[in-house]
């Protein structure tokens, strides 16, 4: 098949740096590279690792009651909160 493609700068760069590499010609490197990225596209990707944090005991609570707010903001802003 025949067809034309407009590739940017900077991958005709990496495509002609690779040609020389591989002393392969240009035609050749394009259909390897098309072939690896669209199998590469069309392959399901593997499910990440669950993630786990550890658990760490934040010790009692240092206020009474978290339902008074006058005593917790009394304890973290001193008495002029009012």
């Amino acid at each position: 098949m025949r067809t034309t493609l407009t590739i940017d700068d900077d991958v005709a760069a990496i495509l002609k740096r690779v040609c020389r590499s591989r002393e392969a010609s240009f035609k050749a490197i394009i259909n390897e590279a098309l072939r690896s990225g669209l199998k590469e596209m069309i392959t399901p990707s593997q499910p990440d690792k669950n993630y786990q944090t550890r658990s760490v005991s934040l010790g009692r609570c240092l206020i009474g009651s978290l339902d008074d707010i006058s005593e917790v903001l009394s304890l973290t802003e001193g008495e002029e909160f009012k």
